[in-house]
């Protein structure tokens, strides 16, 4: 596939549209939206020069739209490729590539997009259209400083938490904005569960992928798990300052039976060695497992270092059966949970920071982690509970020449039976199968293709060609503009559209 020619400066995003049917890539004032496939659609959406570049492109909900966040918090632009048009919302609350996904959502079959905003001081939700992203209803949700919106997967509740620096609080609204529940945190059950009360608040929320859970981090140790039918805590998962591995009877079963609790479950606890005896000399790591109990590496502070603790990442696999945790305050170790029986499955203990956890997207128990370091640019680790610790898989040995630049690494939504992943530095990709027989399927093989898109052409330019009132989008709500705002001030949260040239 060929690029313009005018497509000369770094390219900033390159992903795939929701249905991997089409393909978009961008530069600071272009971008371009390609058929993956047939290359009978081609869609190109211009930014003017005179407008900062989006600090953070996507796919919204379907292959026909595009969101692109301004900075500081500006606008969020959201491009139609069908009707070659634009829609601007002001002052959405989070805009960074970090953050922006944090701030909208949108709802499952429906696709109606819910966004939260900040302007004067003040949060405010509003939903939108599925069709024309007009507003449909908005309200000030109860909460000082939210830090994040979801709607559950059923596209039943939509979830609101507070900032972890407010009481711990989480909002379950209806679509049309009224409170169902309202979780202020649990109340302590047992003396070594105070620390919930004198710990922060919520620092984040995490649904599982079949609806029926939430994990709800916070400054602490402990992880509170809430049924979503119920909105009610079943459970707590306590981070152990001492980790002791548990040795039961061993019992060959598949993975998927050991982590739905009907198996006698083992505690194992991997530790990385990574250093030739007597040389001290970096090596690929393996890793030994435990048998005694270990203490994780907990990070301290100094009097010039911000104190900080409590769990910072928390991931469902995509049966929903297991949950990896990561605590700040021990970066470099990972916390697998079984969570029908809420008990501890593995501890994974690295010498180097954890700053990947992806578990595979349609295979349960697939675990890939990366870490920091020079000595780690090139190492990918792989895990599942059947596995004799974190798999090492150095791809320097597999490159042509050397891996220099930054490194990326993620999994394919592959159909077959053995995992793969996607590699590349700055020069090289690579995509590995973990098959451990030649016999096995591999995901590159030919398969049969999907249907094409139907053949289309849309050129969206952002610069506008008239500026359209109130009435044509509907009811509007007051609200004021920010003081360091500085575009055109409006006494009204107003959506601007744009007809392409």
């Amino acid at each position: 596939m060929k690029l313009p020619p005018d497509l000369t400066s770094g390219v900033t995003t390159f992903i795939w549209s929701p249905s991997s049917t089409r393909i978009l890539v961008a530069i600071p004032d272009q971008v371009h939206v390609f058929a993956a496939r047939a290359g009978d659609f081609h869609a190109v959406i211009r930014i003017p020069s005179s407008a900062t570049k989006s600090t953070f492109i996507d796919f919204g909900p379907t292959d026909h739209e595009v969101c692109l966040w301004s900075p500081f918090g500006i606008k969020l632009t959201l491009a139609n490729l069908k009707c070659s048009k634009a829609v601007e919302i002001a002052n959405p609350k989070f805009y960074n590539a970090t953050s922006a996904t944090r701030g909208c959502s949108f709802r499952p079959n429906t696709h109606h997009l819910a966004l939260l905003t900040r302007s004067s001081g003040k949060d405010m939700i509003s939903i939108h259209s599925p069709d024309t992203r007009v507003i449909e209803r908005s309200w000030y949700p109860d909460t000082v400083d939210a830090q994040g919106l979801a709607w559950t997967p059923d596209g039943r509740w939509l979830v609101v938490w507070e900032s972890s620096s407010q009481a711990p609080r989480v909002l379950f609204y209806t679509s049309d904005g009224h409170i169902f529940k309202d979780w202020c945190g649990p109340p302590p059950h047992a003396s070594d569960d105070m620390n919930l009360k004198y710990g922060t608040g919520v620092r984040a929320v995490t649904l599982s992928p079949d609806g029926r859970l939430a994990a709800v981090t916070n400054g602490s140790t402990c992880i509170c798990i809430l049924n979503m039918p119920s909105m009610v805590e079943t459970m707590r998962l306590h981070h152990p300052q001492v980790a002791q591995p548990k040795d039961t009877l061993q019992v060959s079963k598949p993975p998927s039976i050991l982590a739905s609790g009907h198996a006698s479950l083992t505690m194992k606890i991997w530790q990385e060695q990574n250093t030739l005896p007597n040389t001290g000399s970096f090596s690929l790591p393996a890793f030994v497992k435990a048998t005694q109990a270990v203490t994780p590496q907990w990070t301290g502070t100094n009097n010039f270092q911000e104190s900080t603790s409590g769990c910072n990442l928390a991931k469902f696999d995509c049966s929903s059966s297991l949950l990896a945790t990561r605590l700040e305050d021990a970066p470099g170790t990972i916390w697998i949970w079984d969570i029908p029986s809420s008990d501890l499955r593995a501890v994974l203990m690295y010498h180097a920071n954890v700053t990947k956890l992806e578990w595979h997207p349609s295979q349960p128990e697939q675990l890939l982690v990366r870490c920091e370091g020079g000595n780690y640019a090139s190492l990918v680790f792989a895990w599942d509970p059947l596995s004799h610790g974190p798999h090492s898989i150095d791809m320097a040995h597999r490159f042509p020449g050397t891996v220099s630049g930054k490194t990326h690494a993620t999994w394919l939504k592959a159909t077959t039976e053995s995992a793969a992943f996607f590699f590349t530095d700055n020069a090289t990709c690579m995509v590995a199968s973990l098959a451990d027989s030649d016999g096995e399927i591999l995901p590159w093989q030919d398969e049969s293709a999907p249907p094409s898109p139907v053949s289309n052409e849309s050129n969206i330019d952002m610069r506008p060609s008239r500026h359209a009132s109130l009435s044509d989008f509907g009811d509007s709500i007051a609200i004021d503009v920010d003081d360091d705002y500085t575009g055109e001030l409006d006494d009204t949260f107003e959506f601007r559209k744009f007809v392409g040239h």
